[in-house]
């Protein structure tokens, strides 16, 4: 498959002011590759503040980049001018993690989901569309306000919004973070369905590796700005070798009955600060297996292993 979306050396920079960073650079995107083919969902995780959501951002312009460059379908998004973007939101829609802060409480679940199609001077069935998402009866559902839906409901009318207009690809910011587990499952299994029916691309971004070994082809691991492990979810899940990545998977709670008594073990010490990245490795500070005067001098360039997966990390350079 060709890949729709192909990210190249992504830089999000942000400028702060005041007492908490003393005017200096938030790194938010530092040096970012990802390459997303048709009909596929590449899975972004890590811990809150890593990036995730501005990496998603950025590969739709909704924030600007400092470095690097975005294409899809094989055209820079970067250089697109007004006309061409219009035709790019089309194609390109977001699911925002938030179900009740990203819908206007002044608008019908029909204003909603139709207004994607007016601003594009389109034709289209509000009624289809909640009827795929399984919103039914239309008829009543498509008349309430944002403020008479269930959790899962105002999360399915964000999934039809995205919808709506038919896209390739689709950014989906943690859809299942504010559902219960039952709607989870099944909002889950409905994309699924959809990208299957429509061969839609997805960026899945979540904290959750469970869902994201289950709803997703590739698994990307994201610390402080910069990917560190890229492979199949399956493999990555079960033999992960990045240290954040160990990290990030012995966290996962599991259903035994000995783990009352086991004490887990949890990555040490606490997500740095975006505007004070450390030198070398970002993880070395937290890295039980770091080298020193290596870890924390350079950088490490992302290697290819024989099973096919990336990894940034000192331990695998000098292997390989």
């Amino acid at each position: 498959m060709a890949d729709i979306v192909v990210a190249t050396d992504i830089q999000v920079y942000f400028s702060s002011s005041g007492r908490l960073f003393s005017s200096r650079q938030v790194k938010a995107v530092d040096g970012v590759s990802i390459a997303i083919a048709e009909s596929e969902t590449l899975a972004l995780v890590g811990e809150s503040g890593c990036g995730k959501t501005t990496l998603g951002r950025s590969l739709l312009r909704l924030v600007e980049l400092t470095g690097g460059e975005v294409e899809f379908s094989g055209e820079s998004v970067n250089r697109m001018n007004r006309r061409e973007l219009r035709g790019f939101r089309r194609n390109a829609q977001a699911i925002f993690q938030d179900p009740y802060s990203s819908m206007s409480p002044y608008m019908t679940v029909r204003e909603i989901v139709e207004e994607p199609l007016k601003i594009h001077g389109i034709d289209g069935s509000v009624d289809e569309v909640l009827k795929r998402v399984n919103l039914e009866p239309t008829g009543q559902i498509s008349a309430k306000y944002p403020h008479n839906l269930s959790g899962g409901q105002r999360q399915r009318v964000s999934v039809a919004r995205a919808l709506t207009l038919s896209p390739k690809f689709i950014v989906a910011d943690e859809p299942v973070s504010m559902v219960d587990a039952s709607n989870r499952v099944e909002i889950l299994s409905l994309l699924r369905e959809l990208q299957s029916d429509r061969g839609i691309a997805f960026l899945y971004i979540t904290h959750d590796i469970a869902s994201a070994r289950h709803f997703s082809d590739r698994i990307a691991v994201m610390y402080l700005g910069v990917v560190v492990e890229t492979g199949e979810s399956e493999l990555l899940v079960e033999n992960p070798n990045h240290p954040y990545t160990k990290g990030l998977l012995a966290a996962v709670p599991e259903p035994r009955a000995s783990n009352r008594t086991r004490l887990r073990e949890t990555i040490a010490g606490e997500l740095p600060n975006a505007a004070d990245v450390p030198t070398g490795c970002p993880f070395h500070p937290r890295c039980p297996s770091a080298i020193p005067g290596r870890c924390d001098t350079i950088r490490p360039e992302p290697v290819t292993l024989k099973d096919g997966r990336e990894i940034s990390c000192h331990l695998f350079t000098e292997r390989n």
